[in-house]
């Protein structure tokens, strides 16, 4: 359990429960030092909070880039409260601890993914001193509570009531580790971006690579019972990839079903003329190209009708009334159907 929480810095972009979050820690008699639109925001609400450029006694530069890089705020997150030498230099220094730091990060990815943004508009979205505070918050885990998620407001909120406005250590460290993961994913989504801005062939198999991949959605269980999994998305611009599907109706799906619809509907979408692919296990069991989608349909199914009991089918048109009712002929069962739309008729059967 760390010391009673005494100073925050809060600096924000997503302001999501903020000033909710801000009114608690005042009332808890917790100094707070903000910047920029957040501290705007607090003095608007009526909360007390100290400008990070009046304690720092240096103002924002250089239309906002240098604002909180300045060792009264890096010394108060990295000092170890346990360290008689590190206490005796932020002394020596005016070097006021820093107990809690909530922030989370500048648009870039939202920015790179809007139609029409510019390079020059990606740029000014790399975020530098949220990253830099996040990270030395995060490194000295053991004194400092670092929140950069909005959805974990309430357990700090929780964890400050239940110990006189401490924090525990479990929470603390769950917090760091959160942090190291979004700033990875934060710095992989940028040097992604600027290697589709301004890639050379020969960086197309890099040496070195992080994956920016989000969360989509937790699965009840992996391959088998046994086993625990989650659906993850990587960040493909402009890409109809599974992860960006919705689904319509029906149960949820399972880690083998969304390995099957994947498969199914990427081997669909290779092909320019009305395509249908039955998938089961991950292996095609029919696939077909037709004049038409019905066509395409009852050719890949009977590529294997056997096999084809319980599969996943894809098809790379909107799905149509007519293939819609041959799905639905006694003898036929499907798992899923992966198709860029749905015609009302069609979707009204299968529902």
């Amino acid at each position: 359990m760390a010391n009673r929480i005494q100073r925050a810095l809060l600096s924000v972009w997503d302001k999501s429960g903020v000033v909710e979050l801000a009114r608690f820690l005042h009332q808890n008699s917790v100094e707070l030092l903000s910047t920029g639109g957040t501290y705007r925001a607090l003095v608007e609400a009526g909360i007390p909070v100290v400008e990070v450029a009046h304690y720092t006694g240096f103002p924002e530069m250089m239309d906002g880039r240098v604002k909180t890089l300045h060792p009264k705020i890096h010394g108060g997150l990295l000092c170890l409260r346990d360290n008689p030498d590190h206490r005796r230099q932020a002394e020596t220094h005016d070097v006021g601890m820093i107990d809690l730091v909530v922030v989370n990060l500048y648009p870039f990815e939202a920015t790179a993914d809007r139609e029409g943004a510019q390079l020059e508009e990606k740029i000014e979205q790399i975020d530098i001193g949220g990253p830099s505070m996040l990270r030395s918050a995060a490194k000295n885990y053991r004194d400092v509570t670092v929140v950069c998620d909005p959805s974990d407001y309430e357990r700090l909120v929780a964890e400050m009531s239940a110990a006189d406005g401490a924090t525990t250590d479990a929470f603390r460290a769950r917090c760091a580790r959160k942090v190291f993961r979004a700033t990875s994913r934060y710095d992989a989504l940028i040097a992604d971006e600027l290697l589709r801005e301004q890639g050379e062939e020969d960086e197309f198999l890099p040496e070195q690579m992080a994956l920016p991949l989000k969360k989509v959605q937790d699965l009840r269980y992996g391959e088998n019972p046994h086993q625990r999994a989650a659906f993850y998305e990587i960040r493909l611009p402009g890409a109809a990839t599974l992860a960006r599907a919705e689904q319509l109706n029906g149960k949820e799906l399972s880690y083998n079903n969304i390995m099957d619809c994947d498969a199914a509907w990427e081997l669909a979408k290779e092909f320019d003329a009305p395509a249908c692919a039955v998938i089961k296990h991950t292996n095609p069991c029919g696939c077909a190209v037709g004049v038409d989608q019905i066509e395409a349909f009852r050719k890949a199914w009977e590529g294997d009708p056997q096999a084809a009991f319980g599969s996943i089918i894809a098809v790379n048109r909107e799905l149509d009334a007519a293939t819609a009712e041959a799905l639905c002929e006694p003898g036929r069962f499907v798992e899923a159907i992966v198709a860029p739309g749905f015609a009302p008729k069609a979707l009204e059967l299968l529902t």
